[in-house]
């Protein structure tokens, strides 16, 4: 998003602002890594997709990007892409909390009822 927004003006055209966020430092690790070429790729078309869903029509540089990471494992930082073998973090179980209700709302044997005065 920061990449995206980097340099953004509206008097620009839609490829020169994707050209524009390719430049922020933000994404320059990525950029220069093993897979920069594939990350470049996927990352310009996703920015200049005019798809009803952004980046649905980015499929083949978003698989390119993904097998070139699997290829070189080490292409971006741990930050960036899960190494494999490593465990998923597993959600918290939820804290059980027992609820007592107040003295006044608990079931009393039935009384028989008082005479009114």
């Amino acid at each position: 998003a920061e990449a995206a927004a980097f340099g953004d003006s509206d008097w620009q055209s839609q490829d020169s602002k994707a050209e524009k966020a390719l430049d922020c430092p933000c994404i320059s690790e990525l950029r220069n890594g093993e897979c920069g070429v594939q990350f470049s790729d996927a990352f310009l078309c996703f920015l200049k997709s005019t798809a009803e869903e952004k980046g649905s029509d980015c499929v083949r540089p978003f698989v390119a990007l993904q097998n070139c990471i699997k290829v070189n494992p080490g292409a971006f930082s741990k930050d960036v892409v899960k190494e494999e073998g490593e465990e998923v973090k597993k959600e918290e179980e939820p804290v059980k909390y027992r609820i007592i209700p107040p003295l006044w709302a608990r079931d009393k044997t039935p009384s028989s009822p008082k005479p009114k005065l």
